[in-house]
């Protein structure tokens, strides 16, 4: 059996309505986006849409799990579970609002047929601004639980912007590699039971210092290596691909044993559809906005995957 583990960036999930406690204004009805109903609806069953087919290629079901960001809240992610693309589909999901500044989230959504939650809990990211006050970021989402069967500990993340500098922002992430580490050393779990996905928006590439923090503690591996390239990546600024969107995982994925999963591949996610089709950013993801430009698309960024194979 194989199963296909996604990390989608979303862009931007927000609904109409109005947040009172979060800088959501922008995507409301007479806010800078106009976001309107119909703009909402036709995000909602596109993103739909592309979940339903990421792996499809290799196998004859939707994702397993599936870590997603830039979520507003519960309502945006039940809406996007009940879809027509998605709706026949054993999905549930977890999301815990965090004290981001613009009220946008991590979640995990999840096949009740194969996956069972034991705890999900949000690692709240300690960082502070360059006037030493507390930066309001995304908390990580910690998810323990069981894939048919096996126990398995999984980081949903999105970790601060490169916004204000990449140098100036390095050490926002680099503190967020390090709380995914103190939480999986107080797992006291031995390493070679130790089952680990760490997925996410990184805002870092694969080589950058942050993700290096990471792999520095020799319990993962890194299958999106491999496939940043300068003509390929998950996302594309200003003509430079990117590879933000990863998934690592602890070393014991890649034994064959029985009733345990084993490490096949790693892919972008980026058929067609989710391409922008011509002119000058043919190619690119297909964005909701460019810029203040409305132009229907689905996200900024491609989803990324990873198949693994359950040893029965």
């Amino acid at each position: 059996m194989k199963h296909t583990i996604a990390f989608y960036n979303l862009e931007n999930l927000f609904d109409t309505v109005d947040d009172p406690n979060t800088l959501d204004d922008d995507f409301t009805p007479k806010g800078f986006k106009r976001w309107k109903d119909s703009r909402y609806r036709s995000k909602i069953k596109k993103l739909g849409k592309a979940i339903s087919r990421i792996g499809m290629e290799e196998h004859t079901s939707a994702p397993v799990l599936v870590g997603i960001a830039e979520v507003e809240n519960d309502t945006v992610v039940e809406k996007l579970l009940q879809t027509k693309y998605l709706r026949d589909i054993p999905y549930d999901y977890i999301h815990f609002d965090s004290p981001d500044e613009r009220g946008i989230d991590t979640g995990l959504i999840y096949q009740k047929e194969y996956f069972e939650v034991i705890n999900a809990e949000t690692i709240a990211l300690m960082i502070t601004d360059t006037h030493g006050k507390r930066d309001f970021t995304r908390d990580i989402l910690y998810v323990h639980g069981r894939l048919s069967g096996e126990e398995i500990h999984i980081f949903v993340n999105h970790w601060p912007s490169r916004r204000d500098g990449v140098d100036e922002t390095k050490h926002k992430r680099i503190e967020a590699a390090k709380t995914i580490l103190q939480k999986i050393n107080m797992l006291n779990v031995p390493p070679e039971d130790l089952n680990v996905l760490i997925m996410g928006d990184f805002n870092d590439d694969p080589n950058s210092e942050s993700i290096q923090v990471l792999m520095a503690s020799r319990l993962f591996i890194n299958p999106f290596k491999k496939l940043l390239s300068p003509y390929s990546g998950s996302a594309n600024y200003k003509g430079k691909w990117s590879l933000f969107d990863q998934i690592i995982l602890s070393h014991s994925f890649l034994n064959h044993e029985k009733n345990t999963h084993s490490f096949q591949e790693a892919q972008i996610f980026a058929p067609r559809f989710l391409k922008q089709w011509k002119g000058k950013y043919k190619g690119n993801p297909f964005r909701t906005f460019a810029g203040r430009k409305y132009v229907g698309g689905y996200s900024d960024h491609f989803p990324v995957f990873v198949t693994m194979h359950f040893n029965e």
